[in-house]
């Protein structure tokens, strides 16, 4: 006789579950600021003066890019973004293609791998600024020669007595080129209301240019005279 062996089976009370990790397919939007980087080199030692030229601003499909580049005579020691797209290739980028430019000494730099957009962006406007800067030493030879005959002209004119009913004025002024850079009363009242208004009238003097300044209040004697003689003084300046 046959014996069945009766076949438990286990069953398990619960299901196990299974988990699949899937990568999200969105696209994930970066919230943090566009930086604006700057690198300088070191200050150089010549004395020379530096000069900031701004290039055009670019616009990209990523974001305007436009830089912003200092001279030391006609070497690059700084470049910054004055702006740049808000993107984290590019806030990576920036630093590389500013090193470069500083190491060429020109736009022609290599292309930041994946920042490709940026980079030509950035390398448009650099050419801009440098050319800027290229256009304005073209230039500077004769204005620098014109500015130093003109500052080497300096010339002090005296100009006419003018009598009042309170005294006596005169003025000298000294000029640098076309410029007044001094007035000098030779002669005034003897008045503390003159004493105090003259300070004034050389400050509008110099401020305008010209002697088409206010009268001072209090001592329009004084100021009539003085605008007389001043304008003898560069009419005879003039001359």
């Amino acid at each position: 006789m046959k014996r069945v062996i009766p076949v438990l089976v286990l069953s398990v009370a619960g299901l196990i579950p299974v988990w699949r990790y899937e990568p999200s397919t969105g696209t994930t939007s970066t919230t943090e600021a566009a930086s604006t980087p700057s690198v300088s080199s070191s200050t150089s030692s010549s004395g020379s003066g530096s000069t900031t030229f701004t290039g055009t601003t670019v616009a990209t499909e990523k974001g305007d890019v436009q830089v912003q580049v200092t001279f030391e005579g006609d070497k690059i020691t700084a470049v910054r973004m004055l702006k740049q797209p808000n993107h984290p290739q590019t806030t990576a980028a920036v630093p590389k293609l500013v090193a470069e430019t500083l190491a060429a000494q020109s736009a022609d730099i290599d292309t930041v791998s994946g920042a490709t957009v940026t980079s030509d962006g950035y390398k448009e406007s650099l050419q801009a600024a440098i050319d800027a800067e290229a256009a304005a030493a073209t230039a500077s030879p004769s204005a620098s020669a014109s500015d130093s005959a003109a500052a080497s002209a300096s010339r002090t004119v005296a100009g006419s007595t003018v009598a009042t009913e309170k005294g006596d004025v005169q003025v000298q002024v000294t000029f640098e080129g076309d410029k007044i850079t001094a007035v000098r009363m030779l002669k005034q009242p003897n008045h503390p209301q003159t004493t105090a208004a003259v300070p004034k009238l050389v400050a509008e003097t110099l401020a305008a240019q010209s002697a088409d300044i206010d009268t001072v209040s209090g001592a329009t004697v004084t100021s009539d005279g003085y605008k007389e003689s001043l304008q003898a003084a560069i009419d005879a300046k003039g001359a």
